[in-house]
């Protein structure tokens, strides 16, 4: 699986010609095929955390749009007893990942964002920055996800299955926009390891995930 960190930010979204349901497991064929970007650079400040150097990939159909991230941790900061099949507000004050989605880059300041926790916790979003509040938390996508922790090797892995009806319609030749985030330890957010694929230009404690300036592209490669 090839890693990709060039500048501009741009991770490529492989096609596949079957659906596949998310369990977790990024040994399937689909992922060893797909290319994969990675980061470990601080969201608020010039640090970077190389043993949480968190990687991602992307596979699409006419259907589904597929992420997968692999998350080396050193100890798993989640909600304890909670029903995961229920969507969790403020997830990210826990150990999280993150993807906002923007599939009209001509309006940045609309796109989703989807989080899966390492206990398969979830919350999916509609954001748009021009409304107040900007987060329409009664939106629903309908995306699958699932995950999967492997304690000998301190690594979590999460599967995100997104219906392509909740985003919009992919076209070959047209770039939709997108990052990634990792919230990850104990603490309160100075204390924690946030980390963003896309540099965001507020590098600052006490700013936010939220500045479509930083977004990478998903680029979406042919099915032929």
């Amino acid at each position: 699986m090839a890693d990709s960190n060039a500048s501009p930010l741009v991770i490529v979204s492989t096609f596949v010609a079957s659906d596949t349901k998310p369990d977790g497991d990024l040994r399937k064929r689909m992922w060893s095929r797909a290319k994969s970007v990675w980061f470990n650079q601080a969201a608020f400040s010039e640090a970077h955390y190389p043993d949480f150097r968190t990687r991602v990939a992307s596979c699409w159909n006419a259907q589904f749009l597929y992420l997968a991230f692999w998350c080396p941790y050193e100890t798993l900061t989640v909600y304890q007893g909670e029903d995961a099949t229920v969507e969790r507000d403020r997830l990210w004050e826990r150990d999280v990942v993150e993807a906002f989605i923007c599939p009209e880059p001509k309006s940045t300041s609309h796109y989703y964002e989807f989080e899966v926790a390492p206990n398969n916790q979830w919350l999916d979003l509609d954001i748009d920055l021009t409304r107040r509040p900007f987060n329409d938390e009664h939106w629903d996508s309908g995306f699958e996800h699932a995950t999967r922790i492997d304690a000998s090797k301190r690594v979590w892995t999460a599967e995100m299955r997104i219906p392509i009806r909740a985003l919009g319609t992919i076209r070959e030749g047209v770039d939709w926009r997108v990052n990634f985030y990792r919230c990850d330890g104990p603490g309160d957010d100075s204390a924690r390891r946030m980390m963003s694929w896309g540099r965001l230009p507020e590098r600052k404690p006490g700013g936010t995930f939220h500045q479509p300036a930083s977004f990478g592209v998903l680029r979406f490669a042919g099915s032929s």
